[in-house]
């Protein structure tokens, strides 16, 4: 566990809980292949923020890597959705490539 993850752990455990902690905690598990860890806290962000579409791309990542592409899928379209009604088409662009590449690996 790095220094950034033990300070927000740490942040966590004193009671503060927000979307951009636990998105970051999420996003940080994810880029260490802690998809079980990761998942918990980026549907925590979610419950506290339903249209970041940011932590629905980084939740869809956390259960690609977990193997549940369904639910990738379904991530990754609630971003889009998200996303679409922020204006953010950045986000909306990255998601459908990964909408398409999740296709060409594995048609469903």
């Amino acid at each position: 566990m790095d220094d950034l993850v033990k300070r927000l752990e740490a942040m966590l455990a004193k009671g503060q809980n927000n979307t951009l902690l636990r998105f970051s905690l999420g996003k940080a598990y994810v880029e260490q292949e802690q998809y079980d860890i990761a998942v918990p806290h980026l549907q925590a962000a979610l419950e506290l923020d339903g249209q970041y579409s940011v932590a629905w791309k980084w939740l869809g990542k956390a259960l690609q890597g977990q193997g549940d592409l369904a639910g990738a899928r379904q991530a990754w379209q609630s971003g889009i959705e998200a996303a679409q009604s922020r204006g953010d088409q950045q986000v909306i662009k990255e998601l459908q490539v990964f909408l398409k590449r999740l296709d060409r690996a594995s048609p469903l």
